[in-house]
Order: structure tokens, then C-alpha cells, then sequence
């Protein structure tokens, strides 16, 4: 395939770090809530598995709405949704300040999960039409580099700010501060013809029940989605819980957390993010199980450093320890998000995409945010104030089940990926 031209070159850099701006703000409003948790959790008199119902409530309606956007966007102008998706989450982050009770809260972080739905399986769909097939990988892990970044500032701007203002000033302040992302992409992002760089034909205006039925038929999907699932269940409930543990078990204030935990997620995170869509073109376009093999590998090494890191003896140790394996722990993102892409024809990407996101994110976040609030509840009569600590390093088994999806995964991709 020969070089792009400058110009296509320009439009593809700016279309991939617009959608990587609002990408950031995604992660920003939705992990806030991870360092708020801390004086949230005092305000309203909340025990660890009441306040994990924020997750509950958050992942069962993303992943109830997931899909029927991201059909219309297999149908519709993509760009169209995506900015519409960025302005709500926005508004719903700006309204979980003024809320009066805990109940209001679950309510308002609803309608950011409804607007977070909308975002992101258009979007790898959008950039799947943007850039070749020996490059998505790249593209992708690119783009998710907003999970590192967004959940780093995140957890800086949240610690701060709830340091020096209020969490609900937080809120305030970061929901309207991404309002501008969706008027960039509804003005400056062009939609791209579907399937412009694949071989095998777009079909248009297919019926929902059509394509999912070619989705769901594909043993490879199944295999990738509860492989992530599986990680995410550790990777939403650690950045929900972790700031907590380091409040709890070594003694950081609300800020200090911020700090110290957003920058494991940033450098750890953001490493790991490239790494392993770097790896992913390398190995995937010749051998297509490496997409699945590659967060095989790492997840089979995150378990073992990240529980080595609860037990450090002290902070400097602990820090190498959890970004070590934050990094291994986001290495799946770039190969998978690729072979999701791959093992369905260009027209249904952002449905195969938001039926990978809705089982992704109904058991990681949704089951794994409260899975470790309420073992944390459950283990206080054996560990006493350690029991978060212990909660989290038994979750740290979904790992473990995560690599083994992907090793199936691995087998099988080569008959499942298209041409």
C-alpha cells in the first residue's frame, strides 16, 4: 500500500487527537469518582459495598445502552453520536456537584454512563476507516492512551481539587471542562467512507438481529470479551479501590493519593497502553493469535507484582511495584481492540465493538467495582482495617482467568479474522 499524502497524513493526526481529547475527558469523569470515593463515602455515611453500587449503576447502563448506539452508528453518521455522546457525559459529570443525596448521585452518574456509551465503540469503528489494517493496531492503542491519561488526571485534578475546594466543585469543574471536545469533533471531524482500506464489501442498513447474529456466531468474540472482562473486573475495581487502600493502609491524605496513585496510573498505564499496540502490528498482521497471546503473557505476570505491591514495605517500592503492573495490566488494549475490529466486516465494527464494550464493562465494572467493596465488607471480621488490602489481592485471580480466555483466543483467531 503506498504512503499517504501529506494531507491525509494531517486529517488522520487531527481526527486521532481530537477523539483522543475527548477520549481523556471519558476517563477523567468517569474514574473521578475513584479519589472522591474517600470524602463522598464520609459525607453521606457510607459503607465499602453501598458505595460500590456507584459502579453497579454505572456499568449496567453502559452496557444497556452501548449497543443500540453504536447500531445506529453502523447506520448513521458516526461523528453525529460521538459529539452528542461527549456534550451529555459532560453535563451529567457537571450535575453529579449540585446533587443533595447519595441516591441523586447514583442517578447522575447514570446519565454519564449513557453518555460515556456513545462514545467509544463509533469511535473505533471511526478510526478503523481512517487508518490501514497493518496500522490500526497503533491507531487504536493510541486513541486508548485516553484510559491512562484520563485516568490520571482523573485522580490528580479529583485529589486536588476535593483537597482544596469540594468534591462536588470537582464534579463542577471537570464535567463542564469537557464540553468543548464535542464542538472540536462535531466541527473539525470529517466521516470517512466505511471499509475504505478492507477487502471484504460493506453492507449497509442491516437489520440489528442480522448482525448480531454474525457477531455473536464468532467463537473469538466470546473468547476476547471475557478475557477483558475478566481483567477489567480487577483493572475498574483497582482504579475505584486503590485510592482508598492508600488512604487506609498507608496512611496518604486525599491529595497525596492523588499524586501518588495518578502518576502509576500515568506512567504505568500509558506504557503499557503503546507497548502493547506496538507489539500487536509487529506480530498480529503475520501471526493473528499474537493479538490474543500478548495480554496473555503480560496478565500472567500482572498478578503476582501487583500483589507483591500491597504487601511493600514502603511507598517508593510500592509505586515501582503498581506501575510495573499497570503497565502489564493495560497491554491487552491495542491488540484486542484490533481483533474485535478485525473478525467482522467494516458495516458492523460499532456493534461488534459495543457488544464487546457491554460484556466488558457489565462484569468488569459493574461486578468488579462491587465485588471488591463487598469482600472488603466481608473480610473485616478476619483482617480488621487490612481488609481491603485482602480483598483486593484474592480479585487478583480474575487475572489469571483473564489470560486464559486469551490463550484460547490465541488458537483460534486465525479462522475467525476476515481477510
Amino acid at each position: 500500500m503506498t504512503d499517504p499524502s501529506t494531507g491525509e497524513r494531517a486529517l488522520r493526526t487531527r481526527v486521532l487527537l481530537l477523539l483522543l481529547f475527548a477520549y481523556i475527558f471519558n476517563f477523567i469523569d468517569r474514574n473521578i469518582i475513584g479519589v472522591l470515593a474517600v470524602p463522598i463515602r464520609e459525607e453521606f455515611g457510607l459503607s465499602d459495598t453501598a458505595l460500590s453500587t456507584l459502579g453497579v449503576a454505572f456499568g449496567v447502563f453502559y452496557a444497556a445502552i452501548a449497543i443500540p448506539i453504536a447500531w445506529a452508528a453502523d447506520r448513521k453518521g458516526r461523528v453525529s453520536i460521538i459529539a452528542a455522546a461527549v456534550a451529555l457525559w459532560s453535563l451529567f459529570t457537571a450535575a453529579c456537584g449540585v446533587v443533595q443525596n447519595y441516591t441523586q448521585l447514583v442517578v447522575a452518574r447514570m446519565g454519564v454512563a449513557v453518555g460515556e456509551a456513545g462514545g467509544i465503540a463509533p469511535s473505533y469503528s471511526l478510526i478503523s476507516d481512517y487508518f490501514p489494517r497493518e496500522k490500526r493496531s497503533r491507531a487504536l492503542a493510541f486513541y486508548s492512551l485516553g484510559i491512562p491519561i484520563g485516568s490520571a488526571l482523573g485522580v490528580f485534578s479529583g485529589g486536588w481539587l476535593a483537597a482544596h475546594l469540594t468534591w462536588r466543585s470537582a464534579l463542577i469543574i471537570i464535567g463542564l471542562a469537557g464540553l468543548p471536545a464535542a464542538l472540536l469533533i462535531k466541527l473539525l471531524v470529517p466521516e470517512p467512507e466505511r471499509g475504505r482500506f478492507d477487502a471484504a464489501p460493506v453492507q449497509s442498513e442491516l437489520p440489528f438481529g442480522a448482525v448480531a447474529k454474525a457477531v455473536f456466531s464468532i467463537p473469538s468474540f466470546w473468547l476476547l470479551s471475557f478475557g477483558a472482562a475478566s481483567g477489567s473486573i480487577l483493572g475498574y475495581g483497582l482504579i475505584f479501590w486503590l485510592p482508598s487502600f492508600f488512604n487506609r493502609s498507608f496512611g496518604l491524605a486525599v491529595e497525596d493519593v492523588g499524586w501518588f496513585y495518578g502518576s502509576i496510573v500515568l506512567v504505568g498505564g500509558a506504557l503499557g497502553t503503546w507497548l502493547g499496540g506496538s507489539v500487536g502490528d509487529r506480530i498480529g498482521p503475520r501471526r493473528p493469535g499474537g493479538y490474543a497471546l500478548i495480554p496473555a503473557v503480560c496478565f500472567v505476570i500482572t498478578a503476582p507484582t501487583f500483589a507483591l505491591g500491597l504487601f511493600a514495605p514502603n511507598l517508593w517500592i510500592a509505586w515501582l511495584l503498581f506501575t510495573i503492573g499497570q503497565m502489564l495490566a493495560l497491554a491487552w488494549l491495542g491488540p484486542v481492540i484490533t481483533a474485535v475490529q478485525h473478525i467482522v466486516l467494516p458495516s458492523m465494527r460499532a456493534t461488534a465493538s459495543a457488544s464487546f464494550l457491554f460484556i466488558n464493562n457489565l462484569i468488569g465494572i459493574a461486578f468488579g467495582i462491587y465485588f471488591l467493596g463487598w469482600m472488603s465488607d466481608t473480610l473485616k471480621a478476619a483482617h480488621g482495617a487490612d481488609s481491603l488490602k485482602f480483598s483486593i489481592l484474592y480479585g487478583l485471580g480474575f487475572y489469571l482467568l483473564a489470560a486464559l480466555f486469551y490463550l484460547f483466543a490465541a488458537v483460534r483467531l486465525k479462522q475467525d479474522i476476515k481477510s
